[in-house]
């Protein structure tokens, strides 16, 4: 009875896993309405044995930023164009970056403007190896661009869930959780058989 029980087990972690394995660079939150202010957090997984030392974001059409949270051991880059908007941040480590088992976060503000439709992030990761990630592609792409849909302001408003003041569950999260139950489940069944043989 055991052997089914571990194959069990290791199927259920093997999907519940899966995800983390395909981890992106991604911005926060998901949705968001339009004409609001947003604290937005890129977070960064290194996949590679190399850390990563440099992270490049450009700004799409439909946000202003304004702010940006300090990082220790990080410093940043502001590019701008011609009237001043900021249109890319580049940050970089003065320290060891993120490494292979490691991921980081970096925060901004930023304003959604009135007439936005979706905001799409384009990263770029850089490893210490010098090797270059570029998360620019659509969603079917091995490394899409991280993508904010953005809510009209009329149907955001009536209700916390629908402005996207409540973030997205985060996949990493949602993995760890499904395996923590899956795992207490499968504690459940031997257990249970266990007491059968005994009886």
């Amino acid at each position: 009875m055991k052997k089914p029980i571990v194959g069990f087990m290791a199927l259920v972690m093997a999907w519940a896993f899966g995800g983390v394995a395909s981890a992106h660079v991604t911005v926060q939150p998901a949705q968001a309405p339009a004409g609001s202010y947003q604290v937005f957090t890129v977070r960064v997984p290194t996949e590679k044995d190399a850390a990563t030392v440099q992270v490049k974001v450009e700004v799409p059409e439909g946000v202003e930023v304004s702010r940006f949270e300090p990082k220790p051991e990080w410093t940043y880059d502001l590019e701008k164009d011609a009237d001043g908007k900021i249109v890319s941040v580049t940050w970089k480590t003065t320290g060891a970056g993120i490494g292979s088992t490691e991921f980081g976060q970096f925060n901004f503000q930023g304003k959604v403007a009135a007439d936005a439709k979706e905001l799409v992030w384009k990263a770029h990761q850089t490893y210490s190896d010098g090797s270059v990630v570029d998360w620019t592609g659509g969603a079917e792409s091995d490394h899409p661009a991280s993508v904010t849909k953005i809510a009209a302001a009329e149907a955001a408003s009536g209700s916390s869930a629908e402005s996207g003041s409540t973030p997205e569950r985060d996949p990493l999260t949602l993995s760890l959780a499904i395996a923590g139950f899956a795992l207490g489940l499968a504690a459940l069944l031997v257990s249970l058989i266990r007491r059968g043989k005994k009886a």
